[in-house]
C-alpha cells in the first residue's frame, strides 16, 4: 500500500512539473515574440527620428552660408541693388528654414515622447539644435540693427525679423512647456520598486501569498500594499543592501543581469549588472530575507 501511494505521488509530482514547465515556456515564448516586436518598433521610431535630425543639420548648413553672405556685406559700404535684392533672398532663405526648422524640431518632440526611444544624445542633440535656433535669430536681429545703422533700411528685412522674434518667443515657451512634460516622462518610464522583507512580513503586506510542497507561492495580487515598496530609479539604484545574510528573489527578473554579493558584515547585496534587462519584464522587485 505504500508503495502504490508513493507511486502515486511521484506520478501527481511529475504531471505537475511538466504542466508548470510548459506554463513556463509558453510565457517566455510570449515574452520573447514582444520582445523582438518591441525592438522592430524602437529601430523604425529611431531611423525616422535620425532622418529628421539629417534634415534639420542639411538645413542648417544652408543657414550659416547665407548667414556668412549677410555678415560680409554687413562689414562693407553702401549697398548695391543687386546687394539688397541677394540680402533679402538670404533673409527670406533663413526666415523659411527656421520656422520649418522649428516646426520640424517640434515634430520630434512629440514623435520622442510617445515613442519608446530613450536616448540621452537624442535628447542633447534636439537640445543643441533648439538652442541653435534661438542664436541664429538673435544673430539675425542683431544684423537688422548694424544695417539700420548704416541707414540702410530694407522693409521687407524688417518684417521677416519681426517675424523671426515673434516664432522665438514661442518657441520659448513651447520648447519650455515640452521639456517640462518630457522630463517628468523619463522619470515615469525610469521609475521602479522595490521591497524585502521575511515570508511572514511580505505575506502580511499582502505581497507574498501561498506556497506549499507542491505549489509556488504567488507574488504580488491585486491588494497588496504598494505603500511597502520604495521607489527608485533603475538608472541610478544598481544595489540593494538586504541586511540579512539569505535572500530569494520571489519576483521575476532575468538570470544573468543580477547578482548576489556579500558586505563586510556579511550580509547579502543584490547586484544589478543590467538594469535593461533586469527590469524588462516588471516594475516590482520583492525579495524574500531571513
Amino acid at each position: 500500500m505504500k508503495k502504490v501511494l508513493l507511486v502515486f505521488i511521484c506520478i501527481a509530482t511529475l504531471a505537475s512539473c511538466g504542466q508548470q514547465q510548459s506554463a513556463e515556456n509558453k510565457k517566455l515564448k510570449s515574452e520573447n515574440d514582444s520582445l523582438r516586436l518591441e525592438n522592430a518598433k524602437y529601430s523604425s521610431e529611431m531611423d525616422e527620428m535620425l532622418s529628421i535630425l539629417n534634415e534639420i543639420e542639411a538645413d542648417f548648413q544652408a543657414i550659416r552660408d547665407a548667414e556668412n553672405y549677410l555678415t560680409m556685406q554687413n562689414q562693407g559700404g553702401e549697398l548695391s541693388v543687386s546687394a539688397r535684392n541677394q540680402i533679402r533672398q538670404n533673409m527670406q532663405l533663413i526666415s523659411e528654414t527656421l520656422k520649418k526648422n522649428k516646426e520640424q524640431i517640434k515634430q520630434l518632440e512629440d514623435k520622442l515622447s510617445k515613442s519608446n526611444v530613450q536616448s540621452a544624445a537624442l535628447r542633447k542633440t534636439i537640445d543643441r539644435l533648439t538652442s541653435e535656433i534661438d542664436q541664429k535669430a538673435t544673430t539675425i536681429m542683431a544684423l537688422q540693427e548694424d544695417l539700420a545703422q548704416k541707414n540702410v533700411r530694407i522693409q521687407e528685412l524688417d518684417e521677416i525679423v519681426t517675424n523671426l522674434n515673434e516664432e522665438l518667443e514661442g518657441l520659448v515657451t513651447v520648447t519650455a512647456a515640452q521639456s517640462e512634460t518630457l522630463n517628468q516622462q523619463d522619470k515615469n518610464l525610469h521609475t521602479a520598486y522595490y521591497c524585502f522583507g521575511t515570508s511572514k512580513e511580505l505575506k502580511d503586506q499582502k505581497i507574498l501569498s501561498g506556497g506549499s510542497l507542491f505549489a509556488k507561492s504567488k507574488v504580488l495580487q491585486d491588494d497588496f500594499n504598494k505603500d511597502y515598496f520604495i521607489s527608485i530609479d533603475i538608472r541610478e539604484v544598481l544595489e540593494v543592501p538586504l541586511f540579512a545574510n539569505k535572500a530569494k528573489l520571489k519576483s521575476n527578473h532575468p538570470e544573468g543581469s543580477y547578482q548576489f554579493a556579500k558586505d563586510e558584515d556579511g550580509n547579502l547585496i543584490l547586484n544589478i549588472v543590467d538594469y535593461k534587462t533586469f527590469w524588462s519584464l516588471g516594475r516590482y522587485l520583492v525579495i524574500e530575507v531571513g
